[in-house]
């Protein structure tokens, strides 16, 4: 068992943060790779970026929203009990190095995703240039976290509750018109990351996008998270999971996205039924 030892409830509750002792995982794991975690005998497979790692003391931190009944026993889970498979890490780590100027932009709980790398384009003695966005204030995760890792922070809300009124787009086209870019990484919703990379791609600055498809082995055998890359199929589980952000197929992707929604929900709300949660 890996064991949770800190648990936190982010987002109204809708985002849960655990910290769990992998010692072997922590001690290789590199910002942008990710581990696929399983509740129990029975539980479904689900990838999730590493969102910080400590090697001394063991521990990675994973953050997930619950959106379905996989996550949703996930959330159940309590300091001192623990999921019963963590495997990694897993995928090519970001590569980091000094370029100049970096901006990275995240959207919902792709803040989570964002940070390591944020962090470590930081500590290579980049400008780091932040841009984080939610629907709403309440919805905001890691803003001091990301704040600590970067030269510059922006924060935008969709619903103008917090920081900008708008989307993350917005003030990235007002940085790109002010400042000369060298980089661009982007996660979150794909939608947001196929609008960001229109407009990098415009300004002739190279985009990282890190993608997030239905994924089974994460070892390339199963061929589940396939994606299209400039015309080619990738693995989002061993080229990936970043790409460059300008030669994705994100239609295609929000396609096999949406490929077992319907079943995903109707998993969720008998989950919830029978054991009354929210």
């Amino acid at each position: 068992m890996f064991k949770i030892v800190k648990r936190e409830e982010m987002a109204q509750g809708t985002v849960i943060m655990n910290e769990i002792e992998a010692p072997r995982i922590a001690a290789k794991a590199k910002p942008g790779q990710f581990v696929i975690l399983k509740a129990n005998e029975t539980g479904e497979r689900i990838p999730l970026t590493i969102s910080d790692s400590d090697a001394e003391k063991g521990t990675l931190t994973i953050i997930y929203m619950v959106v379905g009944k996989s996550t949703a026993i996930f959330k159940e889970l309590q300091v001192g009990e623990g999921f019963q498979d963590v495997i990694g890490p897993l995928g090519k780590p970001t590569h980091i190095e000094k370029l100049g100027n970096v901006v990275c932009v995240g959207g919902g709980t792709g803040v989570a995703v964002l940070y390591p790398i944020t962090r470590a384009f930081k500590e290579a003695e980049n400008k780091v240039i932040s841009i984080i966005g939610s629907r709403t204030k309440d919805l905001l995760i890691l803003e001091d976290k990301m704040k600590a890792a970067s030269d510059e922070i922006h924060v935008c809300t969709d619903d103008g509750s917090y920081g900008h009124k708008g989307f993350v787009t917005e003030v990235l086209k007002d940085v790109l018109d002010n400042n000369k870019i060298d980089l661009v990484v982007a996660i979150g919703p794909v939608p947001m990351m196929k609008f960001v990379s229109k407009i990098t791609e415009t300004y002739k600055v190279k985009t990282l996008v890190s993608l997030n498809p239905i994924m089974i082995d994460g070892t390339g055998m199963c061929g589940g998270c396939r994606v299209s890359v400039g015309g080619k199929t990738q693995f989002a589980c061993v080229d990936g999971p970043e790409f460059d952000g300008h030669q994705v197929d994100y239609d295609g992707l929000m396609t096999r996205l949406r490929a077992y929604q319907e079943d995903e929900k109707k998993a969720y709300d008998e989950h919830c039924r029978l054991t009354g949660a929210k």
